[in-house]
């Protein structure tokens, strides 16, 4: 079944960074991201807009929330199947699950699905 995996989190220091990366898992070929967006929850709140990219005909548009602007940097490798969370100067309100949502197109079959993924800790001590 093809799904979204999520990767690249962990604990780090205030101050430090992380990587996330977010991918197509499950299909019988490879599998493209058209658009994805990273959320994020922390323990007793709700889960809020992290950064966004899409794939549009003319080059992809980003999108970020205002308290990650200038620390989170969202980006696509070359062939399109994985996006990337970088993330610098963490903070110990960063501290959350990370998940990405993705639509996902498998080459093989031409079929299209939006998925989320299980998520990935980061910890940001202080």
């Amino acid at each position: 079944q093809v799904r979204v995996v999520e990767s690249g989190g962990g604990l780090v220091q205030t101050g430090g960074s992380l990587r996330l990366s977010c991918a197509g898992s499950g299909g019988k070929s490879s599998i493209s991201i058209n658009a994805a967006g990273w959320y994020r929850q922390a323990p007793g709140k709700q889960r809020e807009f992290v950064a966004s990219s899409s794939s549009l005909a003319s080059g992809s548009e980003t999108k970020y929330a205002d308290y990650v602007k200038g620390r989170f940097t969202i980006s696509r490798d070359s062939s399109g199947t994985t996006v990337y969370l970088q993330m610098n100067g963490l903070k110990p309100e960063d501290t959350a699950v990370y998940s990405c949502n993705a639509g996902l197109l498998e080459l093989a079959t031409m079929t299209s699905i939006n998925s989320w993924g299980q998520g990935t800790q980061v910890t940001v001590s202080s």
